[in-house]
């Protein structure tokens, strides 16, 4: 059978639109779907994403991925991110509530609803994003199982860390160099109210305490953005999760942007490998 991808536009609660894609082999159906959320300053077409979607649709799945709406990116330019007013926008809550319209939209979607089995929907998130799977996985008992990758442990130390809040509230904006594309990414104080006034709901560890859903956790041993720690964090808080360390992986499972290989690299492929043995 042959690999197809489907794109899709739909609309967001914040006026922007959310871009998704669903990988998937034809003429299946019935297949588990994946739902996967980027990381901060990232985007669904980030380096071996694609083929890790590929991989997943071979095995039997149904693999979507899609961007935040106020990542950066626009549809016409989903991979750089010419709307840096969009980005400096986005906060937590946001990214909860695009999540949120991506599975509603499951649920709709005559595509979704022909391939895909919607009775075992599997949220999977990288990075920040997986930080945002582990809350809605809490919120929202239509999520069957759950999967961190390299994701963090705590929302709220992470708005204040390194951060002089008066001054960030006095200017109204503080900004964060990307490396890749070499701009000044902006971040209003927006983030830290928004933030704090979610802060319960923001809770990461009082969400996966309370799962009662399969739930697994992988991390990279040469991870510098996001620490093991924070993965052992999220293990000890639900003792029933599965914690999977990848040898010699750092944050992005030793991928990068442009990937111009037609392989994973062998700590992705193992990422792959392990969550299929998981989902299995």
């Amino acid at each position: 059978m042959m690999l197809k991808k489907d794109i899709f536009v739909i609309d967001g609660k914040h006026n922007k639109p959310i871009l998704i894609d669903v990988t998937y082999l034809e003429k299946s159906t019935n297949n588990p779907i994946i739902v996967f959320c980027h990381g901060y300053k990232g985007f669904k077409d980030w380096g071996a994403w694609n083929l890790m979607a590929d991989a997943f649709a071979k095995a039997g799945f149904c693999f979507l991925k899609f961007n935040f709406s106020h990542n950066g990116g626009t549809i016409k330019q989903p991979i750089d991110f010419p709307d840096l007013d969009a980005f400096g926008n986005n906060n937590y809550t946001k990214e909860l509530d695009d999540l949120q319209s991506v599975i509603d939209w499951c649920f709709e979607n005559d595509t979704i609803k022909t391939l895909g089995n919607l009775d075992n929907l599997i949220l999977l998130g990288h990075s920040r994003g997986g930080g945002i799977v582990s809350i809605k996985a809490y919120e929202d008992s239509r999520i069957k199982q759950l999967i961190s990758l390299a994701g963090v442990s705590d929302f709220l130390n992470r708005s204040v860390t390194n951060t002089n809040i008066e001054d960030w509230k006095k200017s109204g904006i503080k900004y964060v160099l990307n490396g890749r594309t070499q701009q000044q990414m902006p971040h209003f104080y927006q983030f830290y109210e928004d933030t704090m006034n979610h802060k319960d709901r923001l809770h990461i560890e009082k969400a996966v305490s309370k799962l009662n859903i399969p739930h697994l956790i992988i991390h990279g041993d040469k991870d510098t953005s996001v620490l093991i720690d924070e993965a052992q964090s999220l293990h000890k808080w639900n003792p029933k999760s599965k914690l999977k360390i990848i040898e010699g992986a750092n944050h992005v499972f030793n991928a990068h942007h442009p990937w111009g290989e037609n392989h994973l690299p062998k700590e992705l492929r193992e990422v792959v490998d392990t969550i299929i043995e998981f989902l299995r």
